[in-house]
């Protein structure tokens, strides 16, 4: 099995910021429009050197579609103390036992923001089950999240056992005014706390 850690860390901020690695990507399986295998040829014929996708709460896709080089991967709902975040699982075992319990048991969770809101899931649990599933737990668009301090909050993910931030990423439409902190200082904190730093587009559309 691949070490993610190491992979992930190889990727700089020039190959998110080029769009040669994307890993953050929906499809069918959730909320987005594109058809999953239709993302990984668009990625192909790009040349793509990674792409991660990641649907809302399953890893239907992946399980559906084993032999692809897609790096697997899993967007999660999840609260932590009252913050709502999305955690990134990447390079999971998808079949893997121990994260059978986190993923959605209907549709709507993984398309309805009103229903995936409600996440119970606990997040140690959540990122121990993720470990234990040969991956690596990496914070969603964290200048999103309704921290009052975004760093005390950071630390505090680092402290259960998160791996990364999610740093180079666009904050189009209603996300560019309802942002909690700058992406240069999510960047110093991921860099002050030894975080892994990834990126992605969030892409819900049809088209890399």
């Amino acid at each position: 099995m691949k070490n993610y850690k190491d992979v992930l860390k190889n990727f700089t901020k020039k190959d998110y910021e080029t769009g040669v690695v994307n890993l953050h990507i929906h499809t069918k399986y959730s909320d987005g429009k594109a058809d999953f295998i239709d993302i990984i040829k668009q990625a192909e014929i790009k040349n793509m050197k990674a792409i991660a996708i990641t649907d809302h709460n399953t890893a239907q896709g992946h399980i559906d579609n084993p032999e692809t080089f897609a790096i697997t991967g899993v967007e999660f709902d999840v609260w932590f103390k009252y913050i709502f975040l999305h955690l990134l699982a990447y390079g999971i075992d998808v079949n893997s036992d121990c994260m059978k319990k986190f993923y959605a048991k209907s549709k709507s969770e993984t398309e309805w923001d009103i229903v995936r809101i409600f996440s119970r899931r606990n997040l140690k649990e959540l990122i121990d089950a993720i470990h234990k599933a040969g991956g690596i737990a990496v914070l969603a668009h964290p200048a999103c999240c309704w921290a009052l301090n975004m760093e005390t909050f950071i630390k505090d993910l680092k402290k259960i056992g998160i791996d990364g931030i999610e740093v180079y990423y666009p904050y189009p439409r209603w996300r560019k005014y309802m942002k909690f902190a700058s992406i240069e200082k999510i960047e110093k904190i991921a860099d002050k706390y030894n975080l892994i730093k990834t990126g992605g587009t969030d892409l819900h559309g049809l088209n890399l």
